[in-house]
């Protein structure tokens, strides 16, 4: 984390650095980008960097904690659904603002892998966890597994499907619509037949005495 000298710079001088930072890292790669070139760019001498920053592994450090922060604050915090259409459709917004928040901040686009596969387990499993405790409340997530493991496993998968969206949306150069996420269209279809055999199928019975393919849910 920055030293306790680069806390005390103004707001905008902070904000300055670590945008420069971050624009480096999301065109050069986390390995690629050069931190005297960052610096440099930043009009910040090396002595002076060295007394805001423990190298250029905690400067990284910090721009992947800015970027980590607002991807959260995007998705929002998981609310209590009032039943199972409420919470799929809790769960797509939470996404689309998501999307949303990546197709205007490319940078945030090109450090979100980075950024959520550090060590955030904390924020981030206790968004998921949210998550499962409300779809157990409402019938729809099994109860027979520990609530722990099956948080980590819910995680793992929508995270996959995640890395699998954003290595799409940068390789091949399309911007984020909703379309490009896996809770839309056919990469939907796909995460939610996943999740609900992860789930234990509960879903699954719920959607088939609806008269539903789980595998066209939206």
């Amino acid at each position: 984390m920055p030293l306790p000298r680069f806390d005390r710079l103004p707001a905008e001088r902070r904000e300055l650095i670590l945008g420069v930072a971050r624009r480096h890292f999301a065109e050069h790669g986390t390995e690629g980008a050069s931190y005297n070139k960052i610096i440099e760019a930043a009009g910040v001498s090396k002595t002076a960097a060295y007394h805001y920053f423990d190298g250029r592994e905690d400067l990284l450090n910090a721009v992947l904690d800015g970027v980590f922060e607002r991807l959260l604050d995007a998705l929002g915090p998981w609310v209590p659904a009032r039943d199972e259409a409420d919470f799929r459709a809790r769960f797509a917004g939470g996404s689309a603002a998501l999307a949303a928040h990546l197709r205007d901040h490319p940078e945030d686009l090109a450090l979100a892998d980075a950024a959520i596969g550090r060590t955030h387990a904390g924020p981030w499993l206790a968004w998921f966890g949210a998550l499962v405790t409300d779809g157990q409340r409402l019938g729809m997530i099994r109860t027979d597994v520990d609530h722990g493991l099956l948080v980590s496993a819910t995680a793992a998968v929508i995270r996959a499907a995640d890395a699998w969206a954003l290595a799409r949306m940068t390789t091949e150069q399309v911007l984020p619509e909703a379309a490009d996420f896996p809770e839309a269209g056919e990469a939907s279809a796909q995460l939610w037949c996943l999740l609900y055999g992860l789930w234990g199928g509960a879903v699954t019975t719920a959607a088939a005495t609806a008269g539903e393919d789980p595998s066209d849910a939206p």
